[in-house]
């Protein structure tokens, strides 16, 4: 497969995954993403608080011992390749805790509750509305 073609299929990849689903899944993820969302970061919250800290991620770069591959040309002027140690650089995720105020927390968490309450009767009647312009055969 020529190198465009498979840097095309792989850039529309994404696409083709939107793609995917029933009308009437594509209608109900699209008007719900705000209470998915708000109900994720309200998960998080109320973890963080059961915990008593908070998780963060930070990338890292770090040495790793390798093997290199050179070329060198004999007295013939053929192409040889040869493998030789090296060092390479890697990119390393770490997770590590990270103190938090439980009270500022409680607050963030009161407001992520009240705005999921006020999302949940709006994601309920798109919800309806989506399985009423798209209905879907049960078989």
């Amino acid at each position: 497969m020529p190198r465009n073609s498979a840097l095309f299929l792989i850039a529309s990849l994404p696409f083709l995954l939107a793609a995917c689903g029933t009308p009437q899944e594509r209608c109900i993820s699209k008007h719900t993403r705000e209470y998915r969302n708000v109900s994720r970061l309200l998960e998080k919250v109320e973890g963080n608080l059961a915990r008593g800290y908070a998780w963060e991620e930070r990338q890292v770069i770090r040495d790793r011992l390798t093997q290199c591959r050179d070329f060198y040309r004999d007295k013939d002027g053929n192409v040889h390749a040869t493998y030789t140690p090296c060092w390479r650089d890697y990119v390393d995720t770490e997770r590590y805790r990270v103190p938090i105020d439980p009270a500022a927390e409680s607050r963030k968490r009161d407001g992520l509750a009240a705005r999921k309450a006020e999302l949940a009767d709006q994601a309920k009647a798109y919800v309806q509305a989506c399985k009423k312009a798209f209905p879907e055969e049960e078989g």
